[in-house]
């Protein structure tokens, strides 16, 4: 646990952290691991996972509570409401903490001089580190005081949102993640990220046109893959780059068959 030793100017804070989980045996033992000694509060809340999820979670014993899943946005917002402690860390089941963002965090907290702390995130897609396309330049705000805070964003892609006037900064260290470890995993993700989107846009009243449709994934594509050197990561790469691609069409498509059906008599 964090070492909460008095020093001579300052008690250290404690730390809460938050996962939300979902038939997550394969990760969640890697992301505890990362956490244990760094935050003094763990708490994950599962959508009532069907596989090893709560027991791993029991055996390592932080605080597992079970919410029907609302949304990713609509979750991480309720297992902070769980939290005890002012200062959150936020990881995905899939993500870990590098071993110098661990010591950096457990050093900052004795005393935090910002809101809010972003952390550079290294993907793996396949087995293998991305160092290009629009992934090589992923950083994300996961450390941050839950006063000041909360999760916004477009659903799936929920995001931390800080309050007017809040201060925040880049922390040394890195976020690890296992994103997909095989193209059929992405395929199948791509899918329902996409009607999940799709929903959120709609109810957001996102214009869409047959434009949007045809242009915005050669955009994706082209900026990730030549723009953003997206070639230089090999098949692995390409792949990636055509799977984003296709998430932006099949996004904005299914948008489109959402406003087909508000409108039959327009389509």
């Amino acid at each position: 646990m964090v070492d909460t030793t008095t020093s001579s100017h300052t008690t250290p804070l404690k730390l809460s952290a938050t996962i939300i989980t979902y038939n997550e045996e394969k990760n969640i033992a890697r992301c505890l691991d990362s956490i244990i000694n760094v935050a003094e509060d763990i708490v994950v809340v599962d959508s009532y996972s069907t596989d090893g999820t709560e027991k791993i979670c029991s055996d390592y014993g932080v605080r597992f509570v079970k919410n029907e899943f609302a949304g990713y946005r609509e979750q991480k917002n309720f297992a902070l409401t769980l939290t005890k402690h002012n200062y959150v860390l936020s990881l995905d089941a899939d993500e870990a903490l590098d071993q110098e963002a661990q010591h950096k965090i457990v050093k900052l907290m004795d005393n935090p001089q910002y809101d809010g702390y972003y952390l550079k995130r290294f993907n793996n897609y396949c087995g293998q580190w991305i160092r290009f396309t629009d992934w090589g330049r992923d950083k994300k705000l996961r450390l941050f005081n839950k006063n000041k805070a909360k999760w916004g964003g477009i659903n799936p892609h929920d995001k931390v949102v800080q309050d007017t006037g809040t201060t925040s900064t880049l922390l040394s260290g890195k976020i690890l993640h296992w994103g997909y470890s095989n193209y059929q995993e992405h395929n199948k993700k791509i899918r329902s990220f996409s009607t999940i989107a799709a929903r959120e846009y709609f109810l957001n009243n996102r214009s869409v046109s047959y434009i949007s449709i045809a242009l915005k994934p050669l955009w994706r594509f082209f900026r990730s893959y030549v723009l953003r050197l997206g070639f230089l990561e090999g098949k692995k790469g390409f792949f990636l780059c055509y799977y984003c691609a296709k998430n932006v069409y099949l996004k904005y498509l299914k948008l489109h068959h959402l406003y087909q059906k508000q409108h039959p008599s327009h389509s």
